[in-house]
């Protein structure tokens, strides 16, 4: 094995009344890409309340991201990532 080193600086936003925040955590001139798996967030109303809350943002989304995602569906959301140049996910 190589000798390596890997550093993932990740910051998870969570919890009640935490998704109107999301646009002071995020520059504005940053590009989002938002992930998502099947439609039960249009149903519950958190889709419309990300849009809502990064509208002053560009955003891109990437949908039908399944249960353990094939590594097919990772390539296509990575390929999309990398087209529109995003900063955050």
């Amino acid at each position: 094995m190589e000798n390596f080193i890997f550093q993932n600086p990740v910051k998870l936003i969570m919890g009640k009344g935490m998704i109107a925040r999301l646009a002071k955590e995020i520059p504005s001139d940053k590009r989002i890409m938002i992930t998502f798996g099947g439609g039960s967030v249009k149903k519950n109303g958190v889709y419309d309340q990300v849009k809502e809350a990064l509208k002053n943002h560009f955003t891109v989304e990437f949908w039908g991201i399944e249960p353990n995602p094939a590594i097919e569906t990772l390539r296509k959301a990575i390929a999309l990532g990398k087209e529109e140049k995003v900063d955050y996910l």
